[in-house]
């Protein structure tokens, strides 16, 4: 496939993509997107959230069809939707209106099996399927996404001036045919799973001791950071989030469980892996909808610090 461009609105050949799904990643995308000096038409159910892009460079559109008819064949769209039946819906409606050797892509957080299962029913119609797992949370947008990337390979490589633009230097991979990409994304988010299950373990131990009184948890973090061997980005957000609250006491200790932990686990079932860490922090996370421990009040500030996922406030006695 040979990359085509379109004159942007500034002059110069710019390569142009339609997003739909505007949400807490999709937003931040697009405006990464429109940086790397890449035209975008945008789309979302409520359409306060495409006036809001139109404002940072966007071209809005305000219904799936208007999206479509906006951009130049062969069309390129991203999905950024929840996985489930809202991405088979849109296909659903996609599937009447796109045209042959249009690229669909999945960049949300879907099962690797439903992404073989749809790039066959797009594949009887010619329109060409990537799956993109996509990591970076809300920081996405200052320091790039991590991408996973699955399909057939000429088409990655015509879809490379997004991922670079999306991406920070060396940030995205082409991982293999359909599902690839998702499939890695699972295995990510299992290993993310059982890090901060020991860094949540870890600080219990902390508050547990004798020597809890004399420590600064967002200090110990800070420390672990320079040099040791446990250093991570997620220390650094611990940190932070010590720093804003040192025991976590506005956050109630309830974790929800993404579907990628579950399939991670499920796969080691499969194919009969022994996956026992990441097994145990699934299985916390189950725990910790009914208690309210230190341990699972460190993971709920580390999913709010890295991906603005939502806590929920301590009830005060």
């Amino acid at each position: 496939m040979e990359v085509r461009g379109c004159e942007g609105r500034s002059g110069g050949l710019v390569m142009e993509i339609g997003m739909i799904g505007l949400g807490r990643m999709g937003m931040n995308m697009t405006k990464r997107l429109l940086q790397g000096h890449l035209e975008v038409i945008a789309y979302n159910r409520t359409p306060e959230k495409t006036e809001e892009v139109v404002n940072d460079g966007a071209t809005g559109a305000f219904s799936i069809e208007e999206l479509v008819e906006k951009l130049q064949r062969p069309r390129v769209l991203w999905l950024m939707l929840p996985a489930g039946p809202a991405i088979d819906d849109h296909i659903d409606r996609l599937m009447d209106i796109l045209d042959k050797d249009d690229i669909l892509i999945d960049g949300g957080n879907t099962y690797y099996k439903d992404d073989i299962r749809r790039a066959e029913r797009l594949g009887d119609r010619g329109i060409r399927f990537v799956d993109v797992g996509v990591s970076g949370g809300i920081w996405g947008l200052k320091i790039g996404y991590c991408l996973m990337i699955g399909g057939s390979i000429d088409v990655y490589e015509y879809l490379k001036p997004f991922f670079k633009a999306l991406a920070p230097k060396e940030g995205y991979l082409y991982c293999g045919d359909i599902g690839a990409g998702h499939f890695v994304k699972m295995v990510h988010n299992g290993i993310e799973y059982g890090m901060m299950q020991a860094y949540g373990e870890g600080f219990e131990i902390l508050e547990a001791s004798p020597y809890q009184g004399s420590l600064n948890y967002s200090e110990v973090a800070h420390l672990w950071n320079q040099g040791s061997v446990v250093r991570s980005w997620l220390l650094e957000l611990a940190e932070d989030a010590f720093a804003k609250d040192e025991k976590l006491s506005d956050i109630q200790a309830y974790i929800a469980d993404s579907g990628e932990g579950r399939w991670a686990v499920q796969q080691a079932l499969e194919t009969g892996v022994s996956a026992p860490v990441i097994a145990t922090s699934l299985m916390r996370r189950f725990r910790s909808q009914q208690d309210n421990s230190f341990s699972d009040r460190v993971l709920a500030a580390l999913r709010k610090e890295f991906g603005g996922h939502a806590v929920m406030s301590a009830k005060k006695k």
